[in-house]
């Protein structure tokens, strides 16, 4: 190769060695960015779902102020598992793809109260993120081990 960074019989370009350095690089890179990425955008479902909740919420307030009752939110005020659909989307995100289902966990007339979850679905970008819970006295849970229950470490919506 000359100065000028051609080859002796005139061409230009890189060589083999070069290509798999490059190529070793960027298998490098995209090992390192792939899981950074992935946790951003479970981290951005999430944040999504949590703000969803807080809306939610503020509907099952609005309907305490007009009804006096959280009853009839859900099917039946007992009911457990509700859809959401009665008051509020039974989804989140409301738009795009959703990632979790949204239920009325409980609801009871006396005292008031209701508990609000959202539930990763099965095999969509969140499953295995566990659940998300939100209730009438303001208090949060995020199931981070996936257990199936919130317990009293899991008492906020972040680690």
């Amino acid at each position: 190769m000359g100065m000028d960074g051609r080859r002796r019989d005139g061409r230009r370009g890189f060589t083999l060695i070069e290509l798999m350095i490059v190529l070793v690089i960027l298998a490098i890179l995209v090992l390192v960015a792939l899981p950074a990425y992935r946790s951003a955008v479970a981290r951005s479902h999430r944040a999504d779902a949590q703000a969803t909740l807080l809306a939610f919420a503020q509907a099952m307030e609005r309907r305490y102020q007009h009804n006096y009752t959280y009853g009839g939110a859900a099917a039946d005020a007992a009911d457990t598992g509700a859809p959401a659909a009665a008051i509020f989307p039974d989804q989140s995100p409301l738009e795009g793809r959703p990632a979790y289902d949204l239920t009325i966990e409980r609801v009871t007339l006396d005292p008031p109260y209701y508990r609000l979850r959202a539930t990763p679905i099965a095999g969509g970008a969140q499953d295995g993120d566990g659940m998300l819970q939100y209730d009438a006295l303001g208090q949060r849970g995020w199931d981070a081990d996936n257990s199936g229950t919130i317990d009293a470490s899991e008492r906020a919506w972040e680690r």
